[in-house]
């Protein structure tokens, strides 16, 4: 038994910049947990050491990888994709399987399981609103659809964006046009917003959901500020949440039982842990 076979399991977020991420707080909170030896690193890495980094992944002592920007679509080529990293055209997680490198997207069961968390029963919705066509947006309608839900309404500022993304994942994506979310949002029984609108240092989302119903669910990516101003006014309304944190905690579940072995659980004590790392950042 080598050296490498004696140390414990350990897993890396590639990126560039990646000092930001909150990624090591989450993995080592959970290792902690389950009492697994084991470690997650930051590892920055330019866009021009990609591909040997990658390919290198186990030589450098890891069992797998997060992937964030902006490697997500180019890792794709690297590894062995599986039916979601494909359909969104990015990966965010890497793994060794029989030996082969793997790749996956865990932003689409993100963003499901926490909606199945903090609001159950939103798949009753027949018609989903979404706002944005980048890589994120591509990960939520992909997951809306394969949850079910009728008609996913995509609005972009370029419509353009939109209408190449209904014409990849077919009739049950409808673009629109920007100033068309007025008229879709009184049937809209969730709305997304997917862009970096109301990110601290960013301008607000706006949007006026005073159209959508009493029933609607409203989902945030956008994790700093916790509290957007899009949310805010959904909680105005009485209307049931879903914010960008609760997404980053369930993104990560995946990843780690890939990695370790067992999966862990999305807690309050973590959450507020990371809470407080974003307050004080």
């Amino acid at each position: 038994m080598t050296d490498a076979d004696k140390r414990p399991p350990a897993a890396c977020l590639i990126g560039w910049p990646a000092a930001h991420s909150r990624s090591p707080l989450i993995h080592h909170y959970w290792l902690r947990a389950l009492g697994i030896a084991g470690g997650y690193t930051i590892e920055a890495v330019p866009p021009e050491g990609f591909a040997d980094f990658v390919m290198r992944l186990a030589r450098r002592g890891f069992v797998g990888a997060n992937v964030t920007i902006p490697h997500k679509e180019r890792v794709l080529a690297l590894s062995a994709p599986d039916a979601r990293a494909q359909a969104v055209g990015a990966a965010n997680t890497l793994w060794y399987e029989d030996g082969e490198l793997r790749s996956t997207n865990t932003d689409v069961e993100g963003f499901i399981n926490n909606l199945d968390a903090c609001a159950p029963g939103w798949d009753k919705a027949e018609d989903a609103l979404v706002v944005g066509a980048g890589g994120s947006s591509r990960a939520v309608v992909f997951g809306l659809i394969e949850r079910g839900i009728g008609r996913v309404h995509l609005a972009n500022r370029t419509f353009e964006r939109a209408q190449a993304m209904a014409d990849q994942f077919g009739e049950t994506v409808r673009p629109i046009a920007w100033d068309g979310i007025g008229e879709v949002l009184p049937k809209a029984g969730l709305f997304v917003n997917t862009t970096s609108l109301g990110m601290y240092r960013q301008p607000a989302l706006k949007i006026d959901i005073a159209r959508l119903p009493a029933q609607a669910v409203v989902s945030d990516l956008v994790y700093v500020p916790l509290e957007t101003p899009l949310l805010a006014a959904a909680k105005a309304r009485n209307l049931r949440t879903a914010d960008g944190l609760g997404m980053l905690l369930h993104q990560a579940v995946r990843g780690f039982e890939l990695w370790f072995g067992k999966r862990p659980e999305v807690t309050p004590e973590l959450r507020a842990l990371v809470e407080a790392d974003l307050a004080g950042a």
